[in-house]
């Protein structure tokens, strides 16, 4: 039953019928049955996201929240870890914000193995939100998950080095990282959201691009720096806005 409704949400082998799929969902969630009891996790996470997404149910953030909650299970293991990231990223940005619920979500589910979590916890440790600042916590967590694939901790990790003025370590995580710009083929290996993959390697290039604009740990080169200039506000005209005014000013 549960295959077949995410097969009918997501249109997976059958045309798409998101009612059904939400249907399906709901009765394992409600069902009595000891054979279900190991979906009901994935169930709750699913109908979340149905409600938060509004299809094939009304949109409801609350009723999202609601499942969710119920699919992490205080942090349970076995339950529903991308629920917990899940969560975090909730807590992060819309109306129900609240930074330190986010941080407790990404730590339950970086502890349990959540890579996207991971990355972000990173990014909390180093600006101190949600926690006291700990430069030292955070490489640790950026560092970890950037060997680990997470695109956007890697984004980070190069805003971090340029800072500090490691412009050749900078520009050469940089490289690897604006390697692949392909986002969604990124986002099915790493299991983590194209928005912050893109966001990512946007950073990535246009820190790249700084450094190769001004001959800063690599070989000048303008051309190659205009190509990853493109690059950067190609893939997040916000990201790329946002550092073109801090060079305009002078910060980086």
């Amino acid at each position: 039953m549960y295959q077949l409704g995410v097969m009918h949400y997501d249109g997976l082998g059958t045309n798409e019928d998101p009612e059904k799929g939400v249907e399906y969902m709901k009765k394992i969630l409600n069902s009595d049955s000891s054979k279900a009891r190991h979906l009901k996790f994935a169930a709750a996470y699913n109908l979340g996201r149905a409600y938060y997404e509004g299809c094939g149910v009304k949109h409801s953030t609350e009723e999202a929240e609601r499942l969710w909650l119920i699919a992490a299970d205080h942090g349970n293991p076995k339950a529903s870890v991308k629920a917990q990231s899940t969560l975090g990223m909730l807590y992060s940005m819309s109306a129900l914000k609240d930074l330190r619920k986010s941080f407790f979500w990404h730590s339950e589910a970086c502890g349990n193995g959540n890579l996207e979590s991971q990355g972000v916890l990173g990014v909390m440790y180093l600006y101190g939100q949600g926690i006291r600042q700990n430069t030292k916590a955070a490489l640790e967590c950026l560092r970890g998950a950037a060997e680990r694939g997470n695109i956007y901790a890697q984004g980070h990790l190069v805003e971090y080095y340029y800072n500090r003025k490691f412009y050749s370590t900078a520009a050469t995580i940089a490289m690897r990282t604006t390697e692949d710009d392909d986002i969604d083929m990124l986002a099915k290996m790493t299991d983590c959201l194209p928005t912050y993959i893109a966001k990512g390697v946007a950073m990535a290039a246009f820190y790249l691009a700084r450094c190769l604009h001004l001959g800063r740990g690599v070989q000048q080169d303008q051309a190659a720096a205009k190509k990853y200039y493109s690059m950067a506000c190609l893939l997040d005209p916000d990201v790329a806005s946002d550092l073109e005014l801090k060079a305009n000013l002078g910060r980086i």
